[in-house]
């Protein structure tokens, strides 16, 4: 093996280590400070692909250090590292168990496994891969989905902040896409099919099967609007209008926000903090 292939092989095995740098947690029976003047000091994310970073640094896995939501590296002033700013004893107290690929049907096991360390602050966003793949999951059972996960965390922390975020303008991906030719070259891998597959016919059936789309997306939104309604200490933020720019998404697919996406979501969705 040659030294140039030697070397591209460390570089890539580095970046991957990079990006699956675990978010640090409390230990094992070190129950998490209280909050401060307002600021929690404690936190946990759930969600999928798009709260765990997925593609954020070059490599096609997650890279929680990048989240909006928990992150706590340069790239992204995450919310954690702006509650950090005001409120010290949140370090270290930054848990994120999203995972790529999951679907409102994984939440409810997400929330228990967050319940089972309770936080001072919870966010929650989810419903890109309902919509994506296959069948999309109905409106009525994905409300059903966030609603368990929902009360599962107020019972167990019931004076937790819950922040629940609508899903952005996904579809706005392809508006913005699908005349790029690096764009298309990277929706041929199956990413979200049920929005990108045939990305430039004007067919009427694909016309049709992107709309479907946009629509079920609009739905899974206001089911997360009456999910969040339903339980104390519950902030719905709607950021359904705000959608990446090209520069703000993944070279990896085109599709998940790189860095500069992530910091935009948590600037959409910070809810701010402090007494």
């Amino acid at each position: 093996m040659s030294r140039r292939w030697v070397f591209g092989f460390a570089v890539a095995a580095l970046l991957l280590m990079a990006c699956q740098t675990p978010v640090s947690n409390p230990g094992p029976g070190e129950p998490p400070p209280g909050p401060v003047d307002g600021f929690p000091s404690s936190m946990v994310a759930l969600g999928d692909s798009i709260t765990a970073a997925y593609g954020s640094c070059l490599a096609p896995t997650a890279c929680p250090r990048n989240s909006w939501a928990t992150g706590d590296g340069t790239q992204v002033n995450s919310h954690y590292r702006r509650i950090l700013a005001s409120n010290p004893a949140i370090k270290g107290h930054n848990t994120n168990v999203a995972k790529p690929g999951s679907t409102s049907a994984d939440l409810p096991g997400q929330a228990a496994s967050a319940a089972a360390t309770p936080v001072d602050y919870v966010t929650v966003l989810v419903g890109a891969n309902d919509a994506c793949k296959g069948g999309m999951t109905p409106a009525g059972t994905f409300g059903a989905n966030v609603s368990q996960a929902l009360h599962t965390i107020s019972a167990a922390m019931p004076a937790a902040q819950v922040l629940v975020v609508s899903i952005p303008n996904v579809f706005r991906v392809w508006e913005i896409g699908h005349t790029n030719k690096v764009a298309l070259a990277a929706w041929r891998s199956g990413v979200c099919p049920n929005l990108l597959t045939n990305p430039t016919s004007d067919d009427p059936a694909d016309i049709a099967r992107r709309q479907a789309f946009a629509d079920q997306i609009a739905a899974y939104n206001d089911r997360l609007a009456g999910a969040c309604g339903s339980i104390a200490h519950c902030r719905y933020v709607d950021i359904s209008t705000f959608a990446f720019e090209f520069t703000m998404l993944s070279a990896i697919d085109f599709f998940h926000p790189n860095a500069a996406g992530q910091q935009a979501l948590a600037d959409q969705s910070y809810p701010g903090f402090g007494t």
